[in-house]
This record gives structure tokens, C-alpha cells and sequence, in this order.
């Protein structure tokens, strides 16, 4: 896969088991993707740390897969144009109209569908 690559940040990790927040970092970890976990209430997760903001990741993020509401990717987008970020991945569930509108408005692709399967990972 092209996306081994790519430095990814996953918006939504959960440090609950069974949520996908948990199940793709893990899972995409396991298989040797280059993962960056952020969600502002937890610090660390299986001993990586998680950050609270993707402002705070420290190497230049390639795509952004958001495991989150609607309303959280939207502002997710916002800091997507900020940092310049081109490639989204919306998790089925997290994509609004408005978040895709307004990322592909400013260039960045979008992409709605699970990661995990349409990448052969699940």
C-alpha cells in the first residue's frame, strides 16, 4: 500500500477497545503504518503518546483520518488549512457536508469510506 508512506494522523483515538478510534490506531500500527494519535482527554495510549491537537505532532503530517462527530471534523478541516494538510480520510459517521465542502474548497482530497477495509487492513 502507496499510504505505508504517509505519516498519518488519526483525530479520535479512544483508549476504549471497542471503538474504532482504538481498533485503527492499533490495528494500523500493527501493520507497520506510521501512526499519530490525537484526542484532547488522553495522553498516551499502549505507551505511544497521543496529542491533543494536530498542531502538536512534530513531523509534517500527510493525511488525516478522523474518527470523530460531524461537528469535530469541521473544525478538524480548519486546522487540516492551517497546516496544510492535503489528503482527509473520513471515517463513515465523522463526514459532514460542510467539512467536505470546505476541504476540497481549499484543495485538500477527501475521501469517505472505512480505511481499514477499502485498504484490505479488515
Amino acid at each position: 500500500m502507496h499510504f505505508k508512506n504517509y505519516n498519518i494522523a488519526i483525530v479520535g483515538v479512544s483508549s476504549d477497545e471497542k471503538k474504532y478510534g482504538h481498533k485503527i490506531f492499533t490495528d494500523l500500527k500493527a501493520n507497520g503504518y506510521k501512526v499519530f494519535g490525537v484526542n484532547p482527554k488522553l495522553k498516551e495510549l499502549n505507551g505511544e503518546k497521543i496529542y491533543q491537537k494536530l498542531s502538536e505532532i512534530p513531523i509534517k503530517i500527510d493525511m488525516v483520518i478522523t474518527v470523530v462527530p460531524p461537528n469535530i471534523s469541521e473544525k478538524i478541516v480548519d486546522e487540516c488549512i492551517e497546516l496544510g494538510i492535503k489528503n482527509i480520510w473520513f471515517q463513515p459517521g465523522s463526514e459532514s457536508k460542510t467539512a467536505i465542502e470546505k476541504a476540497q474548497k481549499n484543495g485538500i482530497k477527501t475521501t469517505t469510506a472505512c480505511f481499514m477495509v477499502h485498504n484490505k487492513i479488515w
